[in-house]
């Protein structure tokens, strides 16, 4: 795999939505149609429970068990979109990290060297705090490299069904 084009690395950004797997249908059936290679990371917020506990919503045992409940939540994720991937004949990289969402994912831009980001569509903004605390819309912003975000479910579906599946 690797092409000469402008899009070589692609990377996929897994949040355990529905939109995600829309969105790693669509950058299969992309890095199949550029030969470009293709990685997916999902990063464990482990921020957002640090300040759970701080807000004495959860106790530290209940810290270290929903951050083992993510964590197994996103190895079926990036497994599932895996599977995805090997039935179109691409090999995805896969990646799970912990830590501040979006400058996980930014640290992975830059280390993978990714020409394209890919990610399902952003929630809708309902106030302007949304702006600085969505993470995905942060990763949208902060992004060094250009950002697809994926929108029609049905659409990316026909066209990921639409790839031949390797025997």
């Amino acid at each position: 795999m690797g092409t000469d084009g402008p899009i070589r690395k692609i990377l996929l950004y897994v949040d355990s939505s529905e939109e995600c797997i829309t969105a790693a249908q669509y950058g299969i059936s992309l890095a199949k149609s550029l030969d470009a290679e293709l990685a997916a990371v999902y990063i464990v917020d482990v921020e957002v429970l640090s300040n759970l506990v701080k807000a004495k919503i959860f106790v530290k045992i209940e810290e270290m068990d929903y951050e083992q409940n993510l964590e197994e939540d996103g190895r079926r994720y990036l497994n599932y979109i895996s599977e995805l991937g090997l039935k179109k004949g691409i090999e995805i990289d896969t990646y799970l990290a912990k830590g501040i969402v979006n400058k996980e994912v930014i640290k992975k831009i830059e280390e993978l060297n990714v020409d394209l980001l890919i990610m399902g569509e952003l929630d809708p903004i309902q106030s302007r705090t949304d702006v600085f605390h969505n993470e995905a819309e942060l990763i949208f912003r902060k992004s060094n490299c250009s950002v697809l975000v994926v929108k029609d479910e049905e659409r990316t579906e026909r066209i990921y069904n639409e790839i031949n599946d390797e025997k």
